[in-house]
């Protein structure tokens, strides 16, 4: 590990516990297989009551990641706070802004999403909602990407995208999905209300079962030979457009 990525790492069951109760953001818990004991199960509680992103892995795992007494458990601190997009869009309504969400499905790649993040910023989204599963990890490469624009968005994270999409819809936002699975092209649809723009994975695209949620969907016309546009680009470009419409 380099510099930047032991700032961000603890280890050992208390010390882990004390950064959790004092507000610490855990990005990702590594917890050794067959751990049990009186002061781990103290820690699995609030593992389930915060509901921490966490892995159970064998015991060679954590002894790669440090050789020091980790007691069974590793984590990764988060360089940024998340929030629940069930606050974060009331809050929204409340302060008179006609929110613009940029939804990531599957996203992984750690440059790519700094990248999103740092055109998200600049084109004025009000928030990014990511998985807590299958989504890149926030770490140093990826503010520095985002040229710090992650420090300035608003990050939503979610246990449920699917949920987290309908609590959407039914606050009143469209989804628009970004795929080349429809006839549509980008020009066609209305992102003047309250939207939601659902970028899918380089591989794979929107999930089917998101893409059955969305209100409407939106391809980007392509000319030359090559058929695709790198998922960062491509959400610079659908983003560009909402904000052409939105004035």
């Amino acid at each position: 590990m380099n510099n930047t990525e032991e700032k961000n790492y603890i280890f050992g069951i208390r010390s882990i516990i004390e950064a959790v109760e004092a507000g610490k953001t855990i990005d990702k818990l590594f917890i050794q297989k067959g751990l049990h004991n009186d002061l781990f199960a103290e820690l699995w509680k609030l593992v389930r009551v915060k509901r921490i992103n966490y892995k159970h892995v064998p015991l060679e795992k954590i002894n790669r990641l440090t050789r020091k007494n980790h007691q069974g458990v590793f984590a990764f601190i988060s360089p940024i706070d998340f929030h629940n997009i069930e606050d974060v869009i009331p809050k929204l309504y409340e302060e008179g802004k006609n929110p613009l969400v940029l939804v990531l499905d599957r996203i992984t790649d750690v440059r790519n999403f700094g990248a999103i993040a740092r055109t998200a910023e600049c084109a004025g989204v009000d928030t990014i909602l990511i998985p807590e599963q299958n989504a890149a990890a926030i770490n140093a490469d990826a503010i520095k990407t985002s040229a710090g624009a992650l420090h300035k968005v608003t990050v939503c994270r979610t246990w449920n995208l699917k949920l987290a999409l309908q609590f959407m819809k039914d606050s009143g936002i469209q989804l628009i999905g970004c795929t080349e699975k429809t006839q549509d092209n980008m020009y066609k649809p209305d992102y003047t209300p309250p939207t939601a723009i659902i970028m899918g994975s380089e591989e794979d695209g929107v999930s089917p079962e998101f893409l059955k949620m969305c209100d409407a969907r939106a391809k980007i016309p392509m000319s030359g030979k090559i058929a695709s546009l790198n998922v960062s680009v491509a959400t610079g470009v659908i983003l560009y457009e909402a904000i052409r419409q939105r004035g």
